[in-house]
């Protein structure tokens, strides 16, 4: 299974959780969580972070619901959770 079909899994079951850095982001671009779930569902990972201690983070491209483009970055816990770290309009 690939990475991405991993986050949509995630997404799809709804077992994730947004920083709080996320949810600051996602309210001063009026972005809400189903525009970012209808990104990753969509879209694409656009680029890999690997240069972090945390863990590798994914840049997810797509659109939201009103088809503006935005970038979801996320990343998967050593326990397997997925976190979105932060999500913004481009």
């Amino acid at each position: 299974m690939s990475t991405l079909q991993k986050i949509r899994q995630k997404i799809q079951a709804r077992e994730y959780y947004l920083s709080s850095h996320a949810e600051e982001e996602m309210m001063a671009d009026d972005l809400e969580r189903d525009d970012l779930e209808h990104a990753i569902l969509t879209g694409r990972i656009e680029k890999k972070l690997t240069h972090d201690l945390r863990g590798t983070r994914y840049r997810i491209e797509g659109q939201a619901y009103d088809r503006r483009w935005i970038h979801v970055i996320c990343r998967f816990e050593e326990t397997h959770e997925l976190v979105i770290i932060t999500a913004y309009a481009l």
